[in-house]
């Protein structure tokens, strides 16, 4: 997957970090010893984010049990399970005092319900703690084992993203370890579970306009409420190489196309991350149905 790095577009260049909260969020992150996907991930939006003490939160670890083509965690066999995770997550969220807290995690597959109890600890906690904080989780897959994802509904998040991330063709290269289709069917039984569901996907690792909007489209058709649309980057030689940069005026029009298929919230832009701005999204959403639905009765 070797290749050159290339010449980055003036529409990517972002704000690097060193402001006071970027300094003082570091230090919060590192005494509570836990791990956001801002620096896993090498986010280009850690400086922006955290310099207005906004950050998601990855919990279960920081070592992946997948080996996702565009991902800069680490991989390997995670040793252990910190217990103790949830509550210190919800002090660092109390200490920030957000308005909107995202939490997402690395895969832990070598889990019996792929660590769902601890998100649903971690929303419990958040809960107690700050009350008036909306939260946001970004779920992996659970493999398919649809009583771990009712054990996340059954905490009750504000809003249940789990990220498409690309074209279905792409996936032998991008996710080789998940599957399209339980991907949607995953969003497909959140929304039928009443709740407000969100995916994202990165643009321009060597897909085609039609196939970006079929996943949109796919997306549409299982009531996915909040979409994400960014640039790829690979974070190194050994990932899979960027295919081009896409323009600002596409994801515009991506973004049109999107709203035109009724999603209530779009943000399309090449800076744009699964995380980017969720605080903003979340007030552009009507509640959550309360009627909840068990996903494992969802035909």
């Amino acid at each position: 997957m070797s290749a050159a790095p290339r010449r980055l577009p003036r529409w990517l260049k972002a704000k690097a970090p060193g402001s006071p909260n970027y300094i003082d969020l570091k230090r919060l992150v590192k005494d509570l010893k836990l791990h956001t996907v801002c620096e896993s991930a090498h986010c280009p939006n850690i400086g922006e984010c955290w310099g207005n003490r906004t950050a998601t939160f990855m919990i279960l670890g920081d070592v992946c049990t997948r080996s996702c083509g565009f991902c800069a965690i680490k991989t390997g066999r995670p040793q252990y399970l910190d217990e103790e995770e949830p509550q210190r997550v919800a002090a660092a969220i109390a200490r920030l005092d957000l308005r909107h807290a995202v939490i997402t995690s690395v895969n832990r597959d070598e889990l019996p319900d792929g660590g769902a109890a601890i998100f649903a600890r971690t929303i419990q906690e958040v809960n107690r703690l700050c009350p008036s904080t909306s939260i946001e989780v970004l779920i992996p897959d659970f493999q398919g084992a649809w009583d771990a994802l009712q054990t996340v509904l059954d905490a009750g998040p504000d809003i249940l993203n789990h990220n498409i991330e690309t074209v279905p063709r792409l996936y032998r290269i991008m996710r080789p370890q998940a599957k399209y289709d339980r991907s949607l069917e995953l969003l497909r039984r959140a929304a039928d579970a009443g709740a407000l569901t969100k995916s994202g996907m990165m643009l321009g690792a060597g897909e085609t306009r039609e196939e970006t909007e079929r996943t949109i489209q796919d997306l549409a058709d299982v009531d996915c409420a909040v979409l994400t649309l960014g640039q790829y980057l690979s974070p190194s030689a050994d990932h899979v190489p960027v295919d081009r940069f896409v323009h600002p005026d596409e994801f515009d029009a991506f973004r049109r196309f999107a709203l035109e298929l009724g999603f209530r919230h779009v943000e399309s832009g090449p800076l744009v991350r699964s995380s980017y701005h969720a605080e903003e999204q979340v007030s552009d959403l009507p509640p959550r149905d309360s009627a909840a639905v068990d996903p494992l009765q969802t035909a």
